[in-house]
């Protein structure tokens, strides 16, 4: 039986209600306003009922109130004008944008293509990139790499918990390293225009920092589903964001099927190579076997080498991104090595050169 606290519950109720309500918005404009008014009611009457009853509220109640409050939302959503995410990058995110764009390019690489695609990976402006980089990553399968998204936040927010970790552990410095990390993923997601597929990764990052400030259990599945009844709530528009329904189901293969194909290769307590290696394949197929299907309905495709891609390209994208962090901080402090930038674009021609061979099979 389902509880009626169960986070999952609610917030699978209210997006399921919430896309009910984006269809019947796009199929009848004309009468939104007239539903949105009539419905205005019906929550504040159940809220009221539900207050003056002295038994507990059964679950059918709760979720169904849910389930009406995210259609609504929807409804409410079609006749009101929100700012474009674009709008948001006005002031200093866009300036900071902009310098990293300077800073980039500001960097002697060897190779003129290295350049655009760090631009690419770290600030999502994908139009320095030449066409033959863009057909190899999308002929190997890999065009998600370009598209900002979990991955890119992932890498970054490791990135600054490990550099911030040199502070020590102290409560005081785990207080200050939550909050320049929630604040750092923030400022990111803004800087670079506010894919839905970076909200939901930053709404993770916000969930889980809070949780352990507060001390609280973090369950998976309830990170998800938080984040997920968060963003609808903000936007249930973007319910029809392909980017949207990709990041969601990436995330529920990952949750629901990587756990139990990882045990496949039981853990023997050493290090083992063939084990890690598993572990990448397993993390790639989970996520194909979630979001392939939506691809094949959307685009009539499936990439065939997806799993020589991911455990090749994902590997060296997170390594490229490493290092392209560490050299653009020293190079702004003008103390890069040489060795340094060199490192960078090697990885860079590396990852171009495999995503070239994959897409020519």
């Amino acid at each position: 039986m389902v509880e009626a606290r169960s986070i999952e519950a609610l917030s699978v109720c209210f997006t399921a209600g919430a896309f009910a309500g984006t269809v019947v918005a796009g199929g009848a404009a004309c009468t939104v306003s007239a539903a949105a008014l009539a419905l205005a009611a019906a929550p504040v009457l159940l809220g009221k009922r539900l207050l003056s009853l002295k038994e507990p509220v059964s679950t059918g109640i709760i979720l169904g109130s849910f389930l009406l409050l995210g259609f609504f939302s929807a409804l409410s959503s079609a006749i009101t004008t929100y700012p474009e995410a674009d709008s948001f990058r006005d002031g200093l995110p866009l300036q900071a944008v902009e310098a990293l764009r300077a800073l980039i390019g500001s960097i002697p690489f060897p190779r003129a293509e290295t350049a655009p695609l760090l631009t690419a990976l770290l600030t999502g402006d994908r139009s320095g990139l030449a066409g033959e980089t863009v057909a190899a990553f999308r002929g190997s399968g890999a065009s998600h790499i370009l598209a900002l998204s979990g991955l890119h936040m992932g890498v970054l927010y490791l990135i600054i918990g490990k550099l911030l970790s040199l502070a020590g552990n102290t409560p005081a410095v785990r207080a200050v390293r939550s909050l320049v990390c929630i604040g750092a993923a923030a400022f990111f997601t803004l800087m670079t225009g506010a894919s839905p597929s970076l909200v939901r990764a930053f709404l993770f990052i916000l969930i889980n920092e809070v949780a352990a400030l507060t001390g609280r259990r973090r369950k998976p599945s309830r990170v998800l589903c938080l984040a997920l009844l968060v963003q609808v709530v903000l936007d249930p528009g973007v319910l029809h964001s392909l980017g949207f329904q990709l990041s969601y189901l990436a995330m529920g293969g990952i949750l629901l099927v990587y756990p139990a194909m990882e045990k496949w290769y039981p853990d023997s307590g050493k290090w083992d190579p063939l084990r890690r290696i598993w572990k990448a394949a397993a993390l790639s197929i989970s996520c194909q076997l979630t979001t392939a299907p939506l691809v094949w309905l959307r685009f009539h495709t499936f990439p065939k080498y997806f799993l020589l891609t991911n455990l090749l390209a994902l590997p060296l994208t997170s390594a490229i991104m490493g290092t392209a962090v560490l050299t653009l901080i020293l190079w702004a402090l003008g103390c890069c090595p040489g060795l340094l930038i060199s490192a960078t674009d090697g990885l860079c021609t590396l990852l171009q050169r495999v995503l070239e061979i994959i897409a020519s099979l």
